[in-house]
This record gives structure tokens, C-alpha cells and sequence, in this order.
């Protein structure tokens, strides 16, 4: 079965990781109601493997103080990727028309990607 996955990598203040996680696992339950196949929110854990010289926290220019993340969403197929992703931004444009939505990270060091997936 062929799939899409959309990739995210981002430097995350550790005092607004609490932030971030009530936001990523609203987020996770919107994106699955509309179709996506799954929802990962990761944590760096080990992130000075021998041998590497380009590491995520040195990808996104994470600073003291700033905990690395990588997400990813399942999609059946890129289609249906624009189709999810069309109708979750509708559904943040409108709950959040009112209110201003701040991130609790910078969007200027956030990395992302839509992938083909050629093995499973």
C-alpha cells in the first residue's frame, strides 16, 4: 500500500514544551478525524550519533534551553494529504478566527517536507 507522510522537524523552548504538547495532541485527534492514517509527535532523545555531522538540533539551529521535535502524518496518498490538510486548516481558521494562535516555537527554524513513501 503505497502512502504519503508529511515530516516536520522543530527547536521547542522546554518551558513551552507543555504548550506544544496540548496543541500537537489536539491537533493529532483533528488530522485523524479527517482521514490521516496516523500522528507522531517525537522527542529527540539521541541526537550525537558517532560519525554525523548534520543532526537535527544543528538543522534547525536549536539553542540552549530548546528540546528538538520530529512529527510526522500518515496519509493514504498525497491526494488525499491536500484533501486533509485543506479541511484542518479550514477547521483551525475557523475555531481560531477570534482568538490569536500563537506557536510556541519558531516557525522560522521549522523544517518541512511532504514524502513519497517508496518502501514500507
Amino acid at each position: 500500500m503505497a502512502t504519503y507522510v508529511d515530516g516536520f522537524v522543530i527547536s521547542i523552548p522546554k518551558a513551552k514544551s507543555a504548550e506544544y504538547k496540548k496543541l500537537a495532541r489536539e491537533a493529532a485527534k483533528v488530522w485523524r478525524e479527517f482521514g490521516a492514517l496516523d500522528y507522531k509527535e517525537c522527542r529527540a532523545d539521541d541526537m550525537a550519533p558517532e560519525g554525523i555531522t548534520l543532526t537535527f538540533p544543528k538543522m534547525v539551529k536549536a539553542k540552549e534551553g530548546e528540546e528538538v521535535w520530529f512529527s510526522f502524518i500518515v496519509f493514504k496518498s498525497r491526494t488525499e494529504r491536500n484533501a486533509i490538510n485543506k479541511k484542518v486548516m479550514a477547521y483551525f481558521d475557523k475555531k481560531y478566527a477570534d482568538k490569536p494562535m500563537s506557536m510556541p516555537f519558531d516557525m522560522k527554524r521549522f523544517a518541512y517536507g511532504g514524502f513519497a513513501v517508496e518502501v514500507e
